[in-house]
């Protein structure tokens, strides 16, 4: 009402309202005590002494951008160097799933990073991690979760609700710890995240829906997007660094006319050299837009659909009185080009850099030095044992899908040497194998993957292993392996590839085996050199670091390894490495 001048007043813009889904020229937009006061087409009124005024010039002015589900600790950096690297790209809410952290250093190091998240300029939420370890009886993490700290968690400021339900048979089988985290949020008024990985859309899908979660990121085909939307979900479309799957669900609203309302864009899993380089949400948008969506549509998928689906409508997603002031000025709106980043009425970064700096946060030694090998691995360690008498075996291999988180179910026929399994690595079979490193056990689980491509003696090692973050490294030669492992429990963790006794590339992650503390520029390029190294091998994946990351992960079809053995994820079941 103008009765006392405004703390910042933006002129002449282009309002990208979410609301009506218009663009409305000669916009003005008055900023007071860090929220939205008045939208309209004239603020003269709320103009006074001390109010800052910005020329929008006929730029648009769109919402601060929000990501739905996202794990920080794949950006390799801490909560606060990854806000360091998304602000300039227009990301002003984040909502985190912390629990890769959790896997490593359970409810206190959900805590950790609850009260970092909490300290950023910007909206960074919490979902409580609802699934340590992901798969019982299937894996053994480094931590568990309990019902009790599920809710105990719930009365913390920050916790937006409950991280995405890996379990997804235990949904649908009734599992009391699943249905009690469930009944624990939903009593808390918050939001369940969901998970639900299979192709499988009949009565298992059905029961997973009716247990309570209320999104899913894990579809990869347009039936996957509308079988959501049409149970009450909300769809979430993920473009990570390596899971490329937007264009393939958005025909659901593009081809087959389903209501966008209730579709969400997110990152999932992104690498610091992505949004380094690349981008963030700002880059999901414009890749959402150039499979056809209208502009307005996919903003609105990014922002108030975000927004809503967590019970925020009334703070963020949208430039509106009463909501927080975090507001994008951009001169290209189908290009995303960002000029400027405004998060609670405070310019934050402009021309792609940021206008602020925010401190480290400093982490305890008691969320470092977690990785435990027990004993300096040799190998030896490494080596298969074929039965007893036989010149050739077949064996299960897992074999990667390139931009996509689910493995295949390979079989391939391999030589014996010397009584011992022998690689293949020109037909792209080499060794994979799991370190455990949480308890020191010394225990080594040995197997065949396939897709990298590795043609070179070479080995690559990481601490980073979804989800219970063991020592996964995968290699064609057992000496580089053994070195690639026993050089991650020297550093503390990371991941590093050595090529013939020699050190490539080393990208330190001290911070749980999970985090560097480093800048996340200075992240970028040591990940950029082990890429580089990674290619030389003879690797061609894109992001194939983020591959690797995954092959532990005994929750998403079909084949996956973990500290117990192979792992059938379509049953559910420990199986034999030989067929």
């Amino acid at each position: 009402m103008g009765r006392k001048p405004a703390d910042l007043v933006i002129r002449n813009g282009r309002w990208v309202n979410v609301h009506s889904g218009e663009i409305i020229a000669g916009t003005d937009i008055a900023i007071s005590g860090g929220r939205f006061a008045y939208c309209g087409p004239n603020a003269s009124h709320t103009i006074g002494q001390g109010t800052k005024v910005v020329d929008a010039g006929g730029r648009y002015l769109v919402p601060g951008l929000c990501d739905a589900h996202m794990h920080v600790e794949s950006g390799m950096v801490t909560v606060t160097e990854f806000c360091r690297a998304v602000i300039p790209h227009g990301t002003t809410s984040m909502f985190i799933d912390p629990h890769e952290i959790a896997n490593v250093l359970g409810l206190p190091g959900v805590r950790l990073m609850h009260d970092e998240a909490v300290a950023m300029p910007i909206n960074v939420h919490v979902q409580m991690p609802s699934c340590v370890p992901s798969a019982p009886g299937l894996e053994h993490a480094g931590a568990e979760l309990t019902v009790a700290d599920v809710a105990e968690a719930m009365t913390w400021e920050n916790i937006i609700g409950l991280g995405e339900v890996m379990n997804f048979p235990g949904v649908a089988a009734n599992d009391p710890v699943m249905s009690g985290e469930i009944a624990a949020t939903v009593k808390a008024g918050k939001t369940v995240g969901g998970h639900y990985a299979s192709r499988d859309l009949g009565l298992p899908f059905h029961g997973y829906v009716a247990g309570g979660p209320e999104d899913d990121h894990e579809g990869t085909r347009a039936e996957d997007a509308i079988a959501r939307v049409r149970q009450g979900m909300k769809a979430m479309l993920r473009l990570g660094s390596a899971w490329y799957d937007v264009a393939s669900q958005i025909k659901a609203v593009t081809e087959s006319g389903i209501d966008p309302r209730n579709f969400i864009l997110c990152t999932d899993d992104s690498h610091s050299g992505t949004l380094v380089h690349e981008g963030h949400m700002d880059r999901v948008v414009r890749h959402a837009i150039q499979q056809g969506l209208k502009p307005v549509t996919a903003i609105q998928m990014a922002t108030l659909n975000t927004a809503q689906h967590f019970k925020l409508e009334r703070e963020i997603g949208s430039i509106a009185p009463g909501r927080l002031a975090d507001l994008l000025i951009v001169s290209d709106l189908t290009a995303m080009s960002i000029d400027e980043v405004y998060a609670r009425g405070v310019r934050l970064a402009k021309g792609g850099k940021l206008d602020i700096d925010i401190p480290a946060y400093d982490y305890p030694k008691t969320a470092k030095n977690t990785v435990k090998l027990g004993k300096k691995l040799k190998a030896g360690d490494f080596d298969i044992a074929a039965p007893k008498g036989a010149n050739e075996v077949r064996v299960r291999v897992i074999g990667v899908i390139e931009n996509q988180a689910p493995t295949r179910a390979l079989e391939a026929d391999l030589p014996v040497e010397d009584g011992l399994v022998a690689m293949d690595r020109r037909n792209d079979i080499c060794q994979i194998a799991l370190v455990e490193r949480h308890k020191g056990t010394g225990g080594v689980t040995n197997a065949f993957v396939s897709g990298f491509g590795y043609m070179a003696d070479c080995a690559m090692a990481s601490s980073v292993a979804h989800d219970a973050h063991h020592i996964i490294c995968v290699g064609t030669n057992k000496q580089d392996m053994a070195l690639a492992v026993n050089r991650l429990g020297e550093v503390g963790g990371g991941v590093v590839l050595f090529s013939r006794g020699k050190e490539l590339a080393l990208v330190e992650m001290p911070i749980a085996g999970l985090m560097s503390d480093e800048r996340a520029e200075i992240v970028a390029a040591k990940a950029e050199k082990l890429t580089e190294a990674m290619r030389k091998m003879g690797c061609s994946l894109n992001n194939a670091y983020m591959q690797h990351s995954l092959l532990a992960l005994v929750v998403i079809p079909e084949l996956r390894i973990s500290d117990v053995g192979l792992i059938d994820v379509t049953t559910f079941q420990k199986v034999d490495l030989f067929v």
